[in-house]
C-alpha cells in the first residue's frame, strides 16, 4: 500500500506545557523574538472557534469569542472565557466580516492575538494588516503572504516561478463576462470559475456549454461576493475527473518549512469536500514525493509562516497541477493531526509567539505517518433533494463514539437551532485505524450510532460512501459522487420514537387527528385479554381450504353437522356500531383467543368494505399490515372479506385488471374467502369470488311486493350457480328478512340447490335477527353471520351467544363453548368503551322496526344518524328516514347496499336540507343541482338497476350528459400498474410494496395523505387506543412497544406556552431522557398571519426547496414561462440555488420579493 514507515506514538512535544519548552530549546532560535500570548480572540464561529479555544486552554491562554446577533445561542460563545457581540444590526455573515468592529473588540479587551479560523476573514490580507496595524498578532501568515496566496492569480504566478506545474487559466481576475467568453473560445469547454479571494467551493462553478456561461458567471460572482466580500473571479480550464490532493505545510518566522504529508479530498459535491483521507490511498510514491517537494518549495519561495495547505489536482496520467494555497487552517486539518500526532493549532500558536519549528521538535525527518485517518462532515443537508440545506431545531442528538473516533462540533446538541444563515456543518467525525479499511469500518460504526432528529442530515449518504467497494479498494476522483448514483439509494431513517412524540404532542395540543362525531372521551380502562392456552391453535376450516381447495372446502361445509357461524366482530359489527373505527391494536390483542377457542368458525370477517379506506383515512394505519398481522395470529380460521364487485373496496368502478389484481394481492396476504356482491345485483359484476352474495331487499313473503319476488332471487341464484360459485350467500344488509320470509327463501334455495352451501347475512336493526337466523338455519342454511354479544344487536349482527345457546343440544348445535363466548364478549364490552366518541349509542338508544319500511342498511342507519346530528338535523332524523323512502322510490326502488345505499341517502338528505317533497323533486328535476353520486348513478356508473332507470326522472336530470351502457368496468382502460408504481417510487422512495400500489390504485388521494401522515408521525398503530385518540395526561407514564424487544418508556411532562411562531413546546421523558417537540397550535395559528405554503398536489404552485433568502425574482405576474425556466434565486448557508419552473404556463401570482426570508415549502409563486 504506502511506502511509509509506521511509528507508533509519534510526537508528543506539542502537548507539553509552554514553560517546559523555553530552556530545553534555548539554543535553537533567537530569544528576543519570543513573545508569549496571554489572550486569543477567534474571529470566527462554530466548531473551529471551539477547536482553537480548546488548544488555548490546554496552553494556559485566555480565550475571547465574538458572535453575531443570530448566534447568541451558539455554543462557541459559551466555550470561551469572554464573549462579545459584533456586527450589531448587520446581516448574519456581514457581522463576521466587520473588520473595524472585530479589531475594536480586540483592542478594548487586551487581546494579544486573533485566530481567523477558516472561511470569513481567514484569507483576507486587509484583515491581517488591520491586526498588525492595531498591534494585535494575526495567527497566520504575514499580511503580504496572505495577499499573495489569497489572490489566486498571483499565487499561480508564484507557482510558475517556483517551477510548479499549473492548470491553464487567466493571469488576473476577470473583470466582466466578456473576459470569460474570450477565455472559453481560446481553451474550449469545460471551464471553471473560482473566487479569487476565498475557497471552500464558494463562488466555484463549472461551465460545460456556452449557453450556461452567463448564468454561472452571475451565480459565481454573487456567491463569492456574499462569502468573501469580493466577487472577483478567475477562470481555468477544467480538468476532468482529477484527484484532489493537498499537502499540509507548516512554516516559522525563521524560514523553516516542513510538510505533514498529504490528504486526499477527492470526494466532493459542488466542489465542497465531503470526505477527507490522510494519507492519500494508493498514491504513487514518486508522485507523493514531487507533491511534497513542490509544496515546500513554493512555501519557502514566499517566506511562508504558520499553517497552510497547498492544493493540487492529479490527472489520470499522474500529472499534478497546482490549484491554490489556503493560507489558513483547513477544515480537514484533523486527519493530519491524527496520523502525525502533531497538534496544528498548538503549532500555530507557538509559531505566532516566535517559536521555531526545530524548537518545537518539528523537523522533517522526525515527522512520520501513523496509520490512516478519515474525516467526514456531517451536515444538515438532504442528499435526496440535491443536498439542500435543512434548518430547524435539533430535537434529538446522540453521537457515535468509542475507540478511534474523534468528534469536532459546536451546534450538535439537543435543542440547538440550525439557522439558514451559516454553513450547514453539524459535526466533523474523524476515524483512525491502522489502514483505510479499519478506519472506514470505525467510521461506519460511529455513523450508525448517530441519532439526529429534527433536521435532515447527510448521514445515510455518508454510510453509503463508506460501504462503497471503489472507495474501500481503489482510488476515487472528484466525479466519484456523480458517477456512483447508488450512493443516493438512501436507507430511510425510521425515527419512530420522535415521530410518535410529535403525534402525542399534536393530540395534546390540537386534539384527535381523526374526526370525532360526538363529545365523548375514550374509557380510561383497557380491556383484559381472557386467559387462554399456549402453543399452536387447533385445526380449523382454513386447514380444510388449504388442503382441499375451494371445491373441497364447499363440500366440507355442506357435509358439516350443525350450524356454522361467521363472526363479524372484526369488521361489520364495528362498522355498524362504531363507525368502522376499531383499530388493529385491539383486534390483535384478542386474536390468539379467537384462534384457540373458535377454531370451528366457518370464517372470520375482518377486512374489506369500509375498513380498507377508513384504516388509512381515519386510523392512519395500513390495511394490508392489519391483514398480515391478523393472519399470523389466526392461522386456522378462514378470513373473509367483503368485495363490492367492480367497486372492489371503493365507491367507484375500477378496470377489471385492477379488481383482479387487488384480489390476487389480498390472497397473497392471507385472505381466503371473497364475498362478492353488487349493489344492484348486477350479475356481470358478481362473477368473481368464491362466495357470491345476492343482496336482499323487499319481502318475499309479501305477495303485494313483486319487483323483488321469490322468482327474482331464484333466477339470480340459478345464474350464479351455473357460473360456478362455490357458496351462495343471501346478504340482507338492512335486516329485512323476517322469519317467514327466511323459511320461504332459504327453503326454496335448499330445494333447488341441495349440494351448494348457503350462507346468510343480516342486521338486527329491528330486533328480530336471532329469530330470522334460526329460521334460516332450520330451512337449510349452512352458515349464518353473528357478532359477539357486546358488539351485537341494533344495526349490527345477531348475538353469537344467543345463537349458540338457542341451538345447543339440537341438530343445529354450533359446537362452540358458551362460556368462551362470555369471555370474548367481556373483552369487547370493555374495548367498546375506548371508542365512546364513535359509538352509535351516543345518539341512537335502540334499534327500530321502522327499518321494514325505510329499508336503510344497518351500517348506513348508524352513519345517517351521526350525519344528521353533525349537520344539525338530529331532531329531523325521522324526516330523513321518511325522505329515504321517498328517495328510494324516486330512483326506482333500488337494492340498497354500498354504494347504492349511499346514493339514496345522499338524495334523502338533499331533500330534507332543501325542504323538497318527492313530487317537487320530480317536477324540478331539470333545474335542481343534485348530489354527484345521484347524477353518476343515473349515468350508469355503477351498473344497470333491476327494471331499468326511472324515467322521465333520469332524462330530466341528465339532459345531455353521457350515459354508460352495459357493465361499466368493461369500458374502462386497464390500469397501468407499472406507471403507478414508478410514480409512487418517485414520490415516496423505493420502499414501495405491491400492497402500496394497490392502496394507491383504490384510493390515490387517501393513500397520499396516509403516507404524508406516517412520514410526520410514524407508526401510530403501536399506540394504545386511548393514547391514539386522546393523548396522554400530564405526568402519565406508559409504554409503547415498537416491535418485539423494543419498548419505549414515555412520560408526559408539560405543555408549554404559545410562542411567536404559533407553536407550543411539549415535554416528555423518553427512556429516562428529556425530549421535547414543537407543535403548531392550529387554533391559535388561525389568528396569526404566516406565509402560505405551496400545495404539493397543485403542480403550478412553486415552493421554496430550502429555507433561505430571496436574492432575485426573475419573473413577474402575467409572464409566460417554459418548463425549466429560472424563476428566482435563493441563498442559504452561503449556497445559491436557482428555482426553475416545474411547468409551462403563465405566472398567476408572485408571493415573494427580493430579500424575502423563506422557510422550506413557502409559496414563491403560482403558475397556471
Amino acid at each position: 500500500m504506502l511506502g511509509y514507515t509506521v511509528v507508533r506514538g509519534g510526537l508528543g512535544l506539542l502537548t507539553v506545557r509552554r514553560a517546559c519548552l523555553a530552556p530545553r530549546y534555548a539554543h535553537s532560535a533567537p530569544r528576543n523574538e519570543y513573545r508569549p500570548i496571554k489572550k486569543v480572540m477567534v474571529a470566527n464561529r462554530g466548531e473551529i472557534a471551539i477547536r482553537v479555544f480548546r488548544a488555548c486552554t490546554e496552553l494556559g491562554i485566555r480565550t475571547v469569542a465574538v458572535y453575531s446577533e443570530q448566534d447568541t445561542g451558539q455554543m462557541h460563545r459559551q466555550k470561551a472565557d469572554e464573549a462579545y457581540l459584533i456586527g450589531k444590526g448587520l446581516p448574519p455573515v456581514a457581522a463576521y466580516l466587520d473588520i473595524p468592529n472585530i479589531i475594536q473588540v480586540a483592542k478594548d479587551n487586551n487581546v494579544d492575538a486573533i485566530h481567523p479560523g477558516y472561511g470569513f476573514l481567514s484569507e483576507r490580507s486587509d484583515f491581517a494588516q488591520a491586526c498588525s496595524d492595531a498591534g494585535v498578532r494575526f495567527i497566520g501568515p504575514s499580511p503580504e503572504t496572505v495577499r499573495k496566496m489569497g489572490d489566486k492569480v498571483e499565487a499561480r504566478s508564484l507557482a510558475i516561478s517556483a517551477g510548479v506545474p499549473v492548470v491553464p487559466g487567466t493571469d488576473a481576475p476577470i473583470s466582466c463576462l466578456q473576459d470569460a467568453q474570450v477565455f472559453s473560445k481560446t481553451y474550449g469547454f469545460p471551464i471553471i470559475f473560482k473566487a479569487a479571494y476565498g475557497g471552500g467551493g464558494r463562488g466555484m462553478r463549472v461551465v460545460r456549454e456556452y449557453e450556461e456561461l452567463e448564468e454561472n458567471y452571475q451565480r459565481a460572482y454573487s456567491e463569492a461576493l456574499t462569502a468573501f466580500g469580493n466577487g472577483a473571479l478567475f477562470v481555468e480550464k477544467f480538468i476532468e475527473k482529477p484527484r484532489h490532493i493537498e499537502v499540509q505545510i507548516l512554516g516559522d518566522k525563521y524560514g523553516n518549512v516542513i510538510h505533514l504529508y498529504e490528504r486526499d479530498c477527492s470526494i466532493q459535491r459542488r466542489h465542497q469536500k465531503v470526505v477527507e483521507i490522510a494519507p492519500a490511498f494508493q498514491l504513487d510514491p514518486h508522485l507523493r514525493n514531487r507533491l511534497h517537494a513542490d509544496a515546500v518549495n513554493l512555501a519557502k519561495q514566499v517566506g511562508y509562516e504558520n499553517a497552510g495547505t497547498v492544493e493540487f489536482l492529479v490527472d489520470r496520467q499522474n500529472k499534478h497541477y497546482f490549484i491554490e494555497v489556503n493560507s489558513r487552517l483547513q477544515v480537514e486539518h484533523t486527519v493530519t493531526e491524527e496520523i502525525t500526532d502533531v497538534d496544528l493549532v498548538h503549532a500555530q500558536l507557538h509559531v505566532c509567539e516566535g517559536r521555531s519549528l526545530p524548537e518545537l521538535g518539528l523537523k522533517q525527518d522526525k515527522i512520520r505517518v501513523n496509520g490512516c485517518a478519515i474525516q467526514c462532515r456531517v451536515t444538515t443537508e438532504d442528499p435526496s433533494r440535491g443536498f439542500q440545506p435543512d434548518t430547524g431545531r435539533i430535537e434529538v442528538f446522540r453521537s457515535g463514539e468509542g475507540m478511534g473516533i474523534r468528534l469536532d462540533s459546536a451546534s450538535a446538541y439537543q435543542g440547538a437551532v440550525i439557522s439558514p444563515h451559516y454553513d450547514s456543518l453539524l459535526v466533523k467525525v474523524i476515524a483512525s485505524g491502522k489502514d483505510l479499511n479499519t478506519a472506514a469500518s470505525k467510521m461506519s460504526r460511529a455513523l450508525a450510532e448517530f441519532r439526529v432528529r429534527g433536521v435532515k442530515t447527510n448521514i445515510p449518504f455518508l454510510q453509503n460512501v463508506f460501504s462503497n467497494h471503489q472507495f474501500l479498494h481503489s482510488t476515487v476522483d472528484t466525479q466519484f459522487i456523480d458517477e456512483n448514483q447508488e450512493l443516493f439509494n438512501l436507507k430511510p431513517t425510521q425515527n419512530r420514537a420522535q415521530k410518535l412524540l410529535h403525534y402525542l404532542g399534536h393530540v395534546m395540543v390540537n386534539g384527535p387527528t381523526t374526526p370525532i362525531p360526538v363529545k365523548a372521551k375514550p374509557s380510561s380502562i383497557d380491556p383484559v385479554i381472557p386467559p387462554g392456552t399456549m402453543g399452536d391453535p387447533p385445526v380449523g376450516f382454513r386447514d380444510v381450504l388449504l388442503r382441499d381447495g375451494p371445491e373441497g372446502f364447499a363440500k366440507a361445509v355442506r357435509a358439516h353437522r350443525g350450524l356454522l357461524l361467521m363472526d363479524t366482530t372484526f369488521r361489520d359489527a364495528h362498522q355498524s356500531l362504531l363507525a368502522t373505527r376499531v383499530r388493529t391494536h385491539d383486534l390483535k390483542k384478542i386474536s390468539p383467543f379467537v384462534s384457540h377457542n373458535f377454531n370451528n368458525l366457518y370464517s372470520l370477517e375482518n377486512w374489506g368494505g369500509a375498513t380498507f379506506d377508513v384504516a388509512m383515512r381515519f386510523l392512519s394505519e395500513c390495511p394490508w399490515k392489519r391483514l398480515q398481522e391478523l393472519r399470523a395470529l389466526v392461522p386456522n380460521v378462514p378470513f373473509q372479506m367483503l368485495l363490492r364487485g367492480a367497486n372492489a373496496v371503493g365507491y367507484t368502478n375500477y378496470p377489471d385488471n385492477a379488481v383482479f389484481k387487488f384480489c390476487e394481492v389480498a390472497k397473497e396476504n392471507g385472505m381466503d374467502i371473497f364475498r362478492v356482491f353488487d349493489s344492484l345485483n348486477y350479475l356481470p359484476n358478481m362473477l368473481l369470488g368464491m362466495e357470491a352474495a345476492i343482496s336482499y331487499t323487499g319481502d318475499v313473503s309479501d305477495p303485494m311486493r313483486q319487483k323483488y319476488s321469490l322468482d327474482y332471487y331464484m333466477n339470480l341464484a340459478d345464474q350464479l350457480v351455473k357460473a360456478g360459485t362455490h357458496i351462495l350467500c343471501i346478504k340482507d344488509m338492512a335486516g329485512l328478512l323476517k322469519p317467514q320470509a327466511s323459511k320461504l327463501l332459504i327453503g326454496s334455495l335448499r330445494d333447488r340447490f341441495p349440494d351448494v352451501p348457503i350462507h346468510v347475512h343480516t342486521h338486527d336493526t329491528a330486533g328480530a335477527g336471532v329469530a330470522a337466523m334460526l329460521a334460516c338455519a332450520e330451512a337449510g342454511a349452512d352458515v349464518v353471520d353473528v357478532a359477539v354479544d357486546s358488539m351485537a344487536g341494533m344495526t349490527s349482527q345477531p348475538s353469537m351467544g344467543a345463537m349458540v345457546a338457542c341451538t345447543k343440544g339440537t341438530e343445529l348445535d354450533t359446537g362452540i363453548v358458551l362460556e368462551k363466548v362470555f369471555d370474548y364478549s367481556e373483552y369487547w364490552e370493555v374495548a367498546r368503551g375506548l371508542y365512546a366518541p364513535f359509538d352509535c349509542t351516543a345518539t341512537m338508544k335502540s334499534g327500530n322496526a321502522d327499518v321494514y319500511e325505510n329499508e336503510i342498511p344497518g351500517g348506513q342507519y348508524t352513519n345517517l344518524h351521526f350525519q344528521a346530528h353533525s349537520m344539525g338535523l338530529g331532531n329531523k332524523f325521522k324526516e330523513v328516514k321518511k325522505a329515504y323512502v321517498e328517495a328510494n322510490k324516486l330512483l326506482g326502488d333500488l337494492i340498497k347496499v354500498t354504494p347504492s345505499s349511499k346514493i339514496v341517502g345522499d338524495l334523502a338528505q338533499f331533500m330534507v336540507q332543501n325542504n323538497l317533497t318527492r313530487a317537487e323533486v320530480e317536477e324540478r328535476a331539470d333545474e335542481l343541482s343534485f348530489p354527484l353520486s345521484v347524477v353518476e348513478f343515473l349515468q350508469g356508473y355503477i351498473g344497470i338497476p333491476h327494471g331499468g332507470f326511472p324515467e322521465p326522472f333520469r332524462s330530466k336530470v341528465l339532459k345531455s350528459l353521457t350515459r354508460i351502457e352495459g357493465r361499466p368496468g368493461a369500458s374502462l382502460p386497464p390500469m397501468d400498474f407499472k406507471a403507478l408504481e414508478e410514480g409512487l417510487r418517485s414520490a415516496h422512495g423505493d420502499e414501495i410494496t405491491p400492497e402500496d400500489v394497490m392502496s394507491a390504485a383504490m384510493y390515490p388521494k387517501v393513500f397520499q395523505e396516509f403516507r404524508e401522515f406516517t412520514a410526520n408521525f410514524g407508526p401510530v398503530d403501536c399506540l394504545s387506543t386511548r393514547l391514539f385518540l386522546d393523548g396522554p395526561k400530564i405526568a402519565e407514564e406508559f409504554e409503547v412497544e415498537l416491535e418485539r424487544g423494543k419498548t419505549l418508556h414515555i412520560k408526559a411532562l408539560a405543555l408549554g406556552d404559545l410562542n411567536k411562531a404559533g407553536q407550543r413546546e411539549v415535554f416528555f421523558e423518553l427512556n429516562g431522557q428529556l425530549r421535547s417537540v414543537l407543535v403548531k397550535d392550529t387554533v391559535a395559528m388561525k389568528e396569526m398571519k404566516f406565509h402560505p405554503k405551496a400545495q404539493k398536489s397543485i403542480k403550478g404552485q412553486v415552493g421554496a426547496p430550502m429555507p433561505g433568502k430571496v436574492l432575485e425574482v426573475k419573473v413577474e405576474v402575467g409572464a409566460k414561462v417554459e418548463k425549466g425556466q429560472p424563476l428566482c434565486v435563493l441563498s442559504a448557508m452561503k449556497m445559491e440555488m436557482v428555482v426553475n419552473s416545474p411547468v409551462a404556463g403563465t405566472v398567476k401570482a408572485v408571493h415573494v420579493t427580493a430579500d424575502s426570508s423563506l422557510e422550506g415549502d413557502d409559496l414563491i409563486l403560482e403558475i397556471e
